[in-house]
């Protein structure tokens, strides 16, 4: 299975991923296309630079003339209704691609100076804005494939919610820029477009360094990250190193959570090859870039499973009440734990208790950790990361005298290993037409059995 793994040590925003996605294969001409294909009249700026010793591809959006430039500020007023900001104010500038996610942010210069006889940046007006019914009838109409469409239509979704969540407000309401509309699409139906292209199965994702320090609003002074950030990076592993700047823009939020499929550290893998893709600004010592690798997932024991870190959540059970276990265990599942179980044990001064081992992801570690801390006796939780390999699953419905069976399927490059009906729809079958629950299991495993010999 070829799969790619996105490194956010230094952040991730829109064009920053557009550079990796070049750098790491994707033809330059199929995100110039996609740019095209808008027709809202941007185009694509490619070039090499340096970062930190790194050398890295960087993608730049000019819109009628006019190239974007990293945001300084993110208003929650209109824009005319500020000051524009000083230049103390514009050190907390974030190191990439200016994210225009309300109708009311403004730009003013970077401190990079642009080259002899550069158009100046564009000064946005929040009388000019689109809605975003406007923008996906915009992405709609472009002759881009119906799974790049989908997928672009779907980020800018993400972000649209986030926004509106944030500002008290509907979707519907949530308004761009004029300009920053055109920045976002761009951003946007690139890296759907880009990924798709890249051809893997998965793109896996790092912890996402989300940067430091504040951000001027028109309400106050905000931490790093922005609200809609971390709106859109919720059960996403986060931290926050190096650079007191904001690394993770809105966008770059909304690309991760839409394209990608599961967080881990590196994966195993037969690599191919890698691409940086820059932002705007130097930082000292934390290169300002993010890393895409492709290549095959590896195979153990030759066999191609898929490989991920889950976390183990361990407790002693000494003095609960065994009506109580119960219930955390119900608990333990809604809240997002893969598996949960009880083993008993003897425990110091002879008493008898139980160990209670909880499997989840690492996103939802602290709060099922929460969880146990809360609905049991606990006073201490042990946590650890382990690798974790696991048979290709899928699902499949077969149709019983009593109505449809899930069945769950297990496979191991390609051929079937495992399969079994799913308990909970044959218990409900069960119950609700009084027959016994061997015989609905029985029929259900017949069912698939029948339609697979076919």
């Amino acid at each position: 299975m070829r799969i790619a793994y996105l490194e956010c040590f230094s952040g991730m925003s829109g064009d920053m991923f557009m550079g990796a996605l070049i750098d790491a294969g994707v033809p330059p001409r199929v995100l110039e296309e996609a740019v095209e294909a808008l027709g809202v009249g941007a185009r694509l700026e490619i070039s090499r630079v340096v970062r930190s010793g790194i050398s890295a591809t960087k993608v730049d959006v000019w819109v009628d003339g006019g190239k974007d430039l990293p945001r300084e500020e993110y208003r929650a007023m209109p824009a005319r209704d500020v000051e524009p900001p000083s230049r103390a104010e514009a050190d907390h500038e974030h190191g990439h691609h200016h994210d225009h996610e309300h109708h009311d942010h403004q730009h003013s210069p970077g401190p990079e100076a642009a080259p002899a006889g550069t158009p100046a940046p564009h000064e946005h007006s929040p009388e000019h804005g689109r809605g975003l019914n406007e923008i996906l009838e915009i992405i709609g109409r472009a002759p881009i494939s119906d799974t790049a469409s989908k997928t672009a239509v779907a980020i800018f979704e993400a972000l649209g919610t986030a926004e509106a969540k944030i500002h008290a407000t509907s979707i519907e309401k949530v308004h761009f820029h004029e300009v920053g509309a055109v920045d976002a699409m761009v951003d946007i139906v690139c890296a759907a477009v880009g990924a798709e292209a890249l051809g893997v199965h998965e793109i896996v994702c790092s912890p996402l360094n989300v940067g430091g320090g504040s951000v001027k609003c028109a309400h106050g002074t905000f931490p790093v990250p922005a609200p809609a950030t971390v709106e859109l990076l919720k059960d996403a592993p986060v931290y926050s190193a190096g650079a007191p700047a904001e690394l993770v823009t809105p966008t770059g939020a909304a690309i991760v959570k839409i394209l990608v499929q599961r967080f881990a550290a590196f994966p195993e893998m037969k690599i191919e090859k890698s691409g940086y893709g820059a932002g705007s600004r130097e930082f000292a010592g934390l290169p300002n870039v993010v890393r895409l690798t492709l290549g095959e997932s590896a195979a153990t024991l030759a066999a191609k499973t898929a490989s991920e870190i889950v976390t183990l959540l361990e407790a002693n059970l000494d003095d609960l009440n065994p009506q109580v276990f119960g219930y955390v265990m119900d608990r333990l599942f809604e809240e997002g734990a893969l598996d949960a179980f009880g083993i008993p044990v003897q425990m110091k001064k002879n008493r008898p208790g139980t160990l209670l081992t909880v499997l989840c992801r690492p996103e939802a570690a602290s709060r099922l950790t929460q969880l146990i801390f809360t609905e049991t006796t606990t006073l201490g939780v042990r946590r650890r990361d382990e690798v974790r390999q696991a048979l290709a699953r899928r699902w499949e419905k077969v149709s019983t005298q009593w109505g449809e069976v899930r069945i769950k399927i297990a496979s191991m490059n390609g051929t079937v290993t495992n399969y079994a009906p799913e308990y909970e729809d044959c218990r409900h079958i069960a119950a609700e037409h009084h027959v016994p629950l061997k015989t609905v299991i029985q029929e259900a495993t017949q069912a698939y059995t029948n339609t697979n010999q076919k």
